[in-house]
């Protein structure tokens, strides 16, 4: 006889997660209102904080890069206009 293995979809996690950090409730009672074991609102939980940390590291790295990217961008652009704006100083002295 093979049980099979439930599967849970991450929005539920997710709610069990933030439940089980917010810390209304124990785990023994999230474990029976929701029908999960102890130990897996445990690792859900831990998995959340986990997720929380790493989720404000990547923003603030892709912050940093899209900065940087947008600062080439617009010292490209500081070139180009130079670069334009000598050339028609030059063609207006002709005139």
């Amino acid at each position: 006889m093979s049980k099979k293995r439930r599967r849970f979809t991450a929005e539920f996690k997710a709610r069990v997660a933030l439940d089980a950090l917010s810390g209304e409730l124990t785990i023994s009672e999230l474990s029976s209102k929701y029908g999960v074991h102890p130990n897996q609102i445990s690792t859900w939980k831990q998995q959340a904080k986990e997720g929380i940390v790493q989720s404000f590291s990547v923003k603030s790295k892709s912050c940093e890069q899209s900065s940087e990217v947008q600062i080439k961008e617009l010292h490209a652009k500081i070139g180009e206009l130079t670069v334009e704006r000598d050339f028609l100083q030059k063609a207006f002295a002709k005139i």
